[in-house]
């Protein structure tokens, strides 16, 4: 099965250090959130592992090869870094056609990535005149175009309309469940929070967190509680009394740390103290991400470092 793997990457644009030590593997069979501030060094890592730039140390490595030791890229790794990277009087069709020859792909393979991508009544038409979200089709058509066991794809989900979002997260799961290894930059944290399975969360061209979402999430939920009472005073301190962290929302809420919901229920049950809500908190990737890129967001606005 391949993987991609990315190990100790180090890489400066002048004065500027892009990657300090980057590191991290993308398994086959589900989708990898890349996610990190502006300037973390996400795209200058696909670059890396794409043979766009190289790092002055470490490895990028697909299926265990570097990109430019492959037969063929393409039937390896397909890759969106920029939907406009396109010649823009050429038909969609013909811009496929192009890489399809210059990898010895057949051309029915060309037709088959333009049904895939729903790309079929634009085929052709110069790809000059698209819209974001239809170069963004004809890039990931291109990506698909060598049946590749690995895919890169950077902010897919730009410029999609919400059937788009919604195609484009079927896409990943299914890609995922082919077994392939599927690595997605985005911004859209509660689009990751539905599509990937494994988050890398980078700042400051390294990694801060390589984890599941579900891992993340619990982190990130702190074993929080949401409790709604008309005895706020009495539930308080029950709760207190038996150990736990009590914080008063606005009105009838509280926030409860330490017990768990059925604790809880079973602790103001048996004092007859009444309770109109008991649920667990659940952070989104949205909190996850911010509440760890925190440092790294502060260090890039002060002007310190700058990278891509």
């Amino acid at each position: 099965m391949t993987t991609i793997e990315v190990d100790g990457l180090r890489k400066r644009f002048g004065p500027t250090l892009a990657l300090d030590g980057m590191s991290f593997t993308v398994r086959p069979g589900h989708v990898t959130g890349f996610v990190g501030p502006n300037g973390a060094g996400k795209s200058t890592t696909m670059r890396v592992v794409l043979g766009l730039d190289t790092a002055e140390e470490g490895t990028a490595l697909i299926g265990g090869r570097p990109y430019r030791s492959l037969s063929r890229p393409l039937s390896h790794v397909g890759a969106l870094l920029d939907a406009a990277a396109l010649q823009p009087s050429r038909s969609a069709r013909d811009h496929l056609l192009w890489l399809a020859r210059s990898q010895g792909l057949p051309a029915r393979r060309v037709n088959e990535v333009i049904e895939r991508t729903g790309l079929g009544t634009a085929a052709r038409r110069r790809a000059g005149g698209f819209s974001l979200g239809m170069r963004q089709r004809l890039g990931i058509a291109a990506a698909l175009l060598g049946d590749p066991a690995a895919i890169m794809l950077d902010e897919p989900f730009n410029g999609l309309d919400p059937e788009g979002i919604v195609w484009m997260r079927d896409l990943l799961a299914e890609l995922a469940g082919q077994g392939r290894a599927v690595l997605v930059s985005s911004h859209l944290m509660s689009e990751l929070q539905d599509t990937a399975a494994r988050v890398v969360v980078v700042g400051r061209g390294r990694v801060i967190a390589d984890t599941s979402v579900a891992e993340l999430l619990a982190t990130a939920s702190g074993g929080r509680v949401t409790l709604r009472t008309s005895a706020v005073p009495e539930a308080a301190r029950l709760l207190k009394e038996a150990g736990a962290s009590v914080n008063a929302l606005d009105g009838d809420a509280l926030t409860v740390t330490g017990p768990t919901a059925e604790e809880i229920v079973a602790l103001l049950g048996a004092h007859a103290v009444p309770f109109s809500e008991v649920s667990s908190y659940r952070a989104s990737l949205e909190e996850a991400y911010m509440e760890l890129t925190r440092d790294a967001v502060e260090y890039r606005a002060t002007g310190s470092e700058t990278g891509r």
